[in-house]
C-alpha cells in the first residue's frame, strides 16, 4: 500500500474540512472537555498543553489524517483517520497501511445537525479513494446511540459488542461496539 498525499481543504456541505492549526486548539478545547463530550470518550478531560502538543504534531504524521470541521470560522467538530497495518503474513506488503481507524467529535452546541455523519463520510472517502485502504473501523460505547447511528447511516457493520471491554475513567467498565466497512462495500454504497 502506497500512502498518497491527501488534498485539503475540502468542502463538505456547509463545512470546510482542513488540517488542525494552532489557532484552532483553543476553540476545540472550549468544548472538548465539556461533560457532554467527555462522557463518550475513553480519555475524558485532557490537559490543554499536552493536547495542543499532540494535536499539532499530528499534522506532520503521514499516518494521521486529522481534520477540523470549520463552519464560517467556527470549529464545530473534529475528525480523525489513522492509517495502520492490517494483520497479515510476512510475505508481501499488501497488508501494510491497509487499514484505518475513524473517529469524530462534535461541539455539543452543534450536535444533531448531521455534521458527524458528514465528517465521517468525507474521511471514509479519503480513506478508500485517496489512500486506497482496504478496511476502516470505528468504535464507540454501546450506550452512545448517536455515534453508532452515524456509523450505521454510513453503511458500516457492527462487528463486535464487547461486554465491559472499554474502561472509562469516571464510569468504570462499559460495553463497546466496533464497526467496520470494506472498500468494496463503500464503493457499492450510493
Amino acid at each position: 500500500m502506497t500512502t498518497l498525499d491527501v488534498t485539503w481543504p475540502r468542502q463538505v456541505g456547509p463545512l470546510v474540512l482542513r488540517p488542525p492549526s494552532s489557532r484552532d486548539v483553543d476553540q476545540v478545547l472550549a468544548w472538548r472537555n465539556h461533560p457532554d463530550v467527555t462522557r463518550w470518550l475513553l480519555r475524558t478531560v485532557v490537559e490543554p498543553d499536552a493536547f495542543r502538543e499532540k494535536w499539532l504534531a499530528s499534522v506532520d504524521d503521514p499516518a494521521d489524517h486529522s481534520v477540523v470541521a470549520d463552519l464560517d470560522g467556527v470549529v464545530v467538530g473534529t475528525g480523525s483517520l489513522s492509517v495502520h497495518d492490517g494483520e497479515g503474513q510476512i510475505q508481501g506488503d499488501v497488508w501494510r497501511g491497509a487499514e484505518g481507524s475513524l473517529g469524530y467529535l462534535i461541539d455539543p452546541a452543534y450536535a444533531g445537525r448531521g455534521f458527524a455523519t458528514a465528517i465521517a463520510r468525507a474521511l471514509l472517502d479519503v480513506g478508500f479513494h485517496d489512500l486506497g485502504l482496504h478496511r476502516v473501523t470505528a468504535g464507540c460505547f454501546a450506550a452512545n446511540a448517536a455515534s453508532w447511528r452515524v456509523m450505521e447511516k454510513l453503511g458500516m457493520r457492527r462487528e463486535q459488542h464487547g461486554v465491559q471491554d472499554s474502561w472509562h475513567a469516571e464510569l468504570g467498565w462499559l460495553d463497546g461496539y466496533t464497526y467496520a466497512v470494506l472498500r468494496s462495500e463503500w464503493a457499492a454504497t450510493p
